[in-house]
């Protein structure tokens, strides 16, 4: 049977290969918004002046720990030798896709072109031609204000996007007084996700903060996935005294919620959330009490005692908890997108989520 350490250490394992990392090409011209959509749709003000390591003379990679997302800036339209940048450009992505590490691929491209323009440059058109060779794109108009027709003609200039959307990345004031919403932002997350690969929407659901409900979707998936590993253990049946082979699947289920979230997938952070919350103390607990604890919250299963626990119990005592942790970090996260809960907090406020769905 495994101890504390052990289980620990298998999930957050597991959870962080299974997350994966997401690299997001996002090109315009100088002014058209860029930063502003960064900081508005991912975590931790990722567009910081002067974040990132060049990796051309007009891009720029930017990376932020405990963010499974790298950011490739493009900058230099405006420029005179923009034919060269857009070679050095290409070359970054070709070398990339050709890597093993999937992890390093490029794996969606956003082309941003600001609505007061009413135009596209000649120079956007050759990078839409350039980027929909290698990568899936999608173009962003941004500061939307009023259509008038303009994303029709984005689309007709453009037409390997796999789609154009309109976004505003932040409220906007205008002389009247009255105040444009931002918008656009949860479509483009739902967008984004459509093109990339199946295996980095984990880690696209962590590194954004514009759309909860991706978040839930995909926290949701990993419940589904952890209640089918629990029937088919319950369905042996496995013997009470021997309940440990429910708790790796538990933990391992609450350490992928936590990636998905965005929140830091550390062991003390897994630790105090699975120790505090489900009741379990010391460095050397088996499953077994895990499962005691976890069972206690739910009625007419916690009197289960002796034989065996079935497939059907195993499935909706693990539902039961992910969904209680999915409703506590949705509410949180509603309440604030930039919320950075500690731990114990998560934990006292799962349990309490736990004790009233008992009543």
């Amino acid at each position: 049977m495994q101890n504390l350490d052990e289980i620990l250490t298998e999930a957050l394992n597991k959870a962080t290969r299974e997350r994966g990392h997401i690299n997001v090409l996002i090109a315009g011209r100088s002014g058209v918004g860029k930063s502003t959509l960064i900081n508005a749709v991912f975590q931790k003000n990722l567009a910081e002046t002067g974040q990132g390591r060049p990796v051309t003379k007009g891009t720029r990679e930017i990376t932020k720990e405990g963010v499974p997302i790298t950011i490739f800036d493009t900058r230099g339209l405006e420029m005179k030798d923009f034919g060269s940048t857009l070679v050095e450009l290409e070359k970054v992505i070709q070398d990339r896709s050709s890597d093993r590490d999937s992890n390093r691929h490029i794996h969606v491209a956003w082309l941003c072109i600001q609505e007061d323009g009413r135009r596209v440059e000649d120079a956007e058109i050759q990078l839409h031609d350039m980027l929909a060779k290698h990568v899936p794109l999608v173009t962003v108009i941004t500061k939307a204000r009023s259509d008038n027709g303009f994303r029709n003609k984005v689309m007709e200039l453009l037409p390997e996007s796999r789609n154009v959307i309109r976004v505003r990345a932040i409220p906007e004031e205008l002389d009247d007084g009255y105040t444009l919403k931002p918008m656009g932002l949860e479509e483009l997350i739902d967008l984004t996700s459509e093109v990339i690969p199946e295996g980095k929407r984990r880690a696209l659901a962590a590194a954004q903060k514009a759309n909860l409900s991706y978040k839930r979707s995909q926290a949701h998936k990993i419940v589904a996935g952890s209640a089918t590993a629990a029937a088919a253990a319950g369905a042996s049946p496995i013997p009470f005294s021997d309940a440990a082979i429910l708790a790796p699947i538990q933990v391992g289920m609450i350490a992928g919620i936590t990636s998905v979230f965005g929140l830091e997938l550390s062991k003390a952070t897994l630790s105090t959330l699975v120790t505090s919350a489900i009741g379990v103390g010391g460095a050397t607990f088996v499953g077994r009490t895990i499962v005691v604890n976890v069972m206690k919250f739910f009625p007419g299963v916690g009197t289960v005692a002796g034989g065996a626990i079935s497939g059907a119990t195993a499935s909706a005592i693990t539902v039961a908890l992910g969904e209680a942790y999915i409703a506590v970090l949705s509410e949180i996260f509603s309440a604030d997108p930039d919320a950075n809960p500690d731990a114990t907090t998560i934990a006292d406020k799962l349990k309490e989520k736990m004790r009233k769905r008992s009543e």
